[in-house]
Parts: structure tokens; sequence; C-alpha cells
């Protein structure tokens, strides 16, 4: 059998890393586990405490290969670990017979895991060690809890924080995913036809397969509707961001008096206006709200008295409020390229609340800005087509 036979043998790689994400989780796993037999090294241990636990390594592979796994969080990582070398202990010490000992020792710590909630398949392997290891290990008794076993696990853990956040640049530990909620009135969903996938949907047909998906049920519903909104993208018309944008928007400067920002806003009936610098990249965007949320309520003067006093350009040299645009814009500031398709504007107009998106050119200079209409518009003409 040559090599491209023996190749096309080989199942689909169940792991979707580039080569470079490949090559950093292998040194991500060589670094801790080194990591922890120094640490191990450090407190002297007797020559009967070992350094490492072999299921350490197998740990490794899932907080560093697959680090959005809920089997990879730490709870299911320290807990999982932990329980299971309990459990195995007590099998090694009560059970003679090594055959049941084991059998006791992984079903008891399966059991444990998925009643604790921090099912982590090596720990397992953990709960074999002390019935395979014999009196090596149990004559150590519960101290194997803590040298080496817990000493690993918080070397692990504090390295697979650290490497997974800034290093491999992944969400560790993961938090839950806002998902595309389904709105009937929504003109934006209608219009792409997305069913709104929520994560109270995933979690019901889940439960009717009866089966674990190693992926949570936020990051599931997520992939589904972002696999949709692919999908229309593919079926639509190249329509990108310039071809919608308003072009020649108004704008203003760091510098800006808050009163001239306003009057221009009234003037022209705006709801927002970018913030850009002497090279027209935005800074920040300042709308209705920048102006309110510094209004204090906490005085007799009507809100259109005190809203007027806070307009106002102060005469006197000193001042306790703000005065120029940069002190109220918001910022940073969410923008687009204008070669965006304007699928990707939608998550962003309809999910995220924004109701204009600043366009910029491949300079980061602002071009345009889209607005709500705009893309509704656009998505209308499109499903005529």
């Amino acid at each position: 059998m040559n090599i491209n036979r023996l190749f096309r043998a080989i199942p689909v790689d169940p792991v979707n890393l580039s080569f470079k994400g490949k090559l950093l989780s292998v040194a991500s796993c060589f670094t801790v586990i080194l990591a922890m037999a120094w640490v191990s090294q450090q407190f002297t241990l007797p020559t009967a405490y070992p350094m490492l636990i072999a299921s350490m390594g197998a740990s490794a592979v899932i907080v560093f290969i697959i680090p959005n796994s809920p089997l990879a969080q730490p709870w299911p990582l320290v807990g999982g670990q932990l329980v299971s070398t309990v459990i195995g202990i007590v099998c090694a010490q009560i059970v003679s017979d090594t055959a049941f000992a084991s059998a006791f020792a992984v079903g008891g710590s399966v059991l444990a895991m998925l009643l604790l909630r921090c099912l982590h398949p090596p720990g397992a392997a953990s709960a074999l060690t002390p019935v395979i290891s014999g009196d090596s290990i149990v004559s150590l008794g519960y101290g194997f809890v803590l040298l080496p076993v817990s000493l690993n696990i918080a070397v692990m853990l504090v390295l697979a924080i650290v490497v997974n956040r800034w290093l491999l640049r992944h969400e560790y530990p993961t938090r839950p995913r806002k998902s595309y909620k389904n709105s009937t009135h929504d003109p934006i969903v209608e219009l792409t036809q997305q069913p709104g996938i929520s994560e109270q949907d995933v979690e019901q047909v889940l439960q009717k397969m009866d089966t674990f998906m190693d992926v949570s049920t936020g990051d599931l519903s997520r992939l589904l509707a972002d696999v949709q909104m692919q999908s229309v993208k593919r079926h639509s018309t190249e329509i990108s961001c310039a071809d919608i944008m308003v072009g020649n928007v108004l704008t203003v400067e760091y510098g800006t008096d808050v009163e001239e920002a306003w009057k221009l806003m009234q003037r022209e009936n705006l709801k927002a206006l970018p913030v850009i610098d002497k090279s027209r990249r935005v800074i920040g965007i300042i709308t209705w709200h920048d102006f309110f949320k510094f209004i204090n309520m906490n005085t007799r003067e009507t809100f259109q008295e005190r809203f007027q006093a806070f307009i106002r350009r102060t005469p006197d040299i000193s001042t306790d409020k703000p005065e120029s645009v940069g002190h109220i814009m918001s910022s940073p500031v969410i923008v687009r390229a204008e070669s965006t398709h304007i699928i990707d504007l939608i998550p962003l107009l309809s999910n995220e609340g924004f109701r204009q998106i600043p366009i910029v050119n491949n300079e980061k200079r602002l071009v345009g800005m889209v607005y709500q209409a705009n893309l509704i518009a656009a998505l209308h003409l499109l499903s005529w087509h």
C-alpha cells in the first residue's frame, strides 16, 4: 500500500486545527507536563511518591486541544480527577480482587462524575491507578490525593488558563454564548428566513437524542445559526457594505464642542455621529444617549434647563462638566470594511442592538455608514431575486 492509499484509508481528522494550531497545542502539552514534573521535584517528594500520574497526559490533550469542550472546563478537570482518585483508593483498599476492584473503581468514578457534573474521561484512568499499581500507591493512602494528584491538577489548571487565554487565544474557561433569538417581529430575521435557533431548542433536541455532544449547547446553537448565515451568503448576490452604505457622512472630532455637535445632530436630524481623528480614522461615536447620560437629575431645574446647561459651553477657564465630544463619546467602536458582505451585518444590527455601523476602507479610514434601514432595504431586494 503506497502512502496516498494509506492516507485515503485514514478517517477524517477529528481535530479541525490549522498546522500552526496543532504545533501550538503540542507545545502546550509538552510545557504543562514539564512544568508539573518540575514543580513536583521542587517538593522533594519521597521516592514512594510519583512525580506525575499518567492520566494527566490525557487531561493535557483535552484541555489544550479541545478547550471549548464541557469536559475541559475547570470543574470537570479538578472535580473529575480528585473524586475519581479518592474512589480508586477506596476500591483498592477494600476490594481484594484486582478485576473487581478495577471495575468498581471505573464504574464508581464515572457515576460520581456524572452525579457531580464533572465528567472528565482521564478521571477514570486516575481511579484505576491505585488499583493496578498495588501496594506502592495504596500504602500512601489519601496522601496520594494531595501529592502528586492535587499538585498536578493545580499546575495544569493555572497553565490551562494562562496558555489558552494568552497563547492560544481561546476563551477559557468558556462562558455561555448569546444565541440568535427567535423574533417574529424582526424584519431582518424574517428576510433571511432565519428560524432563530436558541439554546432551549438545542437542549430539547439533545434530550430526544439522549446522547452526549462534546460541545456546549450555547456554542452548538451559535454554530448552527452561523452556518445558516453562511448559507444565505452563499446563495445571495455578492452585495458588500460599499454597495448600500451612505457616503459623505457628517463627522465630528475629539475636540468639537458638545454644543456644536448637538446643534449639528438637531439640524441634520441625526441619531449618531462618528468621531474621527485627523486621518479620518474612527475613534468613537456619539448618540443621543451620550448627551443624556451626563445630565444631573438631582436638581430642581426642569430637564430642558438641565440639558441646556449641560451642552452650553462654559465661558470660564475651568469647568466640572464635559466640554468636548471626546469626553462623552462611546469608544471603542465596531466598524466593518467596505468589502464586508451585508449578511455579516445582520448579527450586529439585529441581535447586538446597533442601529448603525461605520464603514472603513483598507486604510481604516471612514468612508460611510450603514444604517438598519439600508440593510433591510437590501435584504428585501435579495428576497425577490
